[in-house]
């Protein structure tokens, strides 16, 4: 008899618990819910605190970490240094970050981290989560992109700070070999793999223009590198003008793609 008791008893509590569960999640997936509706109406510190709720009462519903990581962000202001600035950043790359520990190819959490990382200049982190973007969706033209862009921005402003002690101007060739050898040391390989990124970009979106305008500035800073070789210098120089013209095309065509020939009318005539 006693037994029986005690089994109902343990019975009971299970079911308990389950129904205390069960209403966890149900309250989660509410507070989820209103979270999102401030989010969307830019009720950001509201937002955060309905998505901390949800957390709170469903560590598992992934939805809820994922707005509360993207809530942090949007309160980040690039290039405003202060902790409490900071700290919003920081709060949005931990709360990916503990997405990533029980699933680690979630891809919006790895280009999350990144895009944060680029917006605070800290581009080797931002390459790296960019190439693990790379890693996990190798068919995304973007990752490619972000990836080129920081090895230019890394090439770009070395090379101009340098050109700028010895008094060049933007469009004067660099001639100075000591100066030439430690740029083409610090900054070829960074040139070589941006392109290559580039061209990886444009394989999988042939009509990406943005791609092509950054093609046609690692070909520059790649020019200004060659500077003990006029002719490659030279070489440089005349593809990225070709990147040019092929940005400028490309732009045209998907413009006049975009603008109607005509307007139709409900009976179906064009007018």
């Amino acid at each position: 008899m006693n037994r029986s008791v005690r089994v109902l008893a343990l019975v009971a509590v299970a079911l308990a618990l389950f129904s205390a569960v069960g209403c966890n999640k149900l309250r989660a997936r509410d507070q989820l819910n209103k979270g999102v509706g401030a989010y969307k109406n830019a009720k950001y510190e509201e937002a955060i605190e309905r998505f901390k709720n949800a957390v709170a009462l469903d560590p598992t519903l992934t939805n809820a970490r994922l707005y509360l990581a993207t809530a942090y962000a949007q309160q980040y202001i690039p290039g405003a240094d202060t902790p409490d600035n900071n700290r919003n950043a920081e709060q949005a790359i931990e709360e990916y970050q503990k997405v990533l520990q029980d699933d680690p190819k979630n891809i919006n959490s790895v280009k999350g981290i990144a895009f944060l990382y680029l917006q605070m200049k800290k581009f080797d982190q931002a390459k790296e989560y960019y190439r693990k973007a790379v890693n996990i969706d190798p068919n995304d033209p973007e990752s490619y992109y972000s990836v080129a862009v920081i090895d230019w921005t890394e090439s770009y402003q070395p090379r101009m700070e340098a050109r700028a002690k010895i008094g060049l101007g933007p469009n004067e060739p660099l001639k100075d070999k000591k100066v030439c050898e430690e740029l083409r040391a610090a900054n070829m390989d960074k040139v070589n793999e941006g392109k290559q990124m580039l061209e990886k970009a444009l394989q999988l979106r042939p009509d990406y223009d943005d791609a092509m305008a950054y093609l046609n500035l690692l070909y520059r800073e790649q020019a200004d590198l060659e500077c003990t070789d006029p002719a490659a210098r030279a070489a440089a120089l005349k593809t990225a003008d070709e990147w040019v013209d092929k940005t400028m095309a490309t732009k045209k065509a998907k413009a006049e793609k975009a603008t109607p020939t005509g307007i139709i009318t409900p009976e179906g005539d064009e007018k």
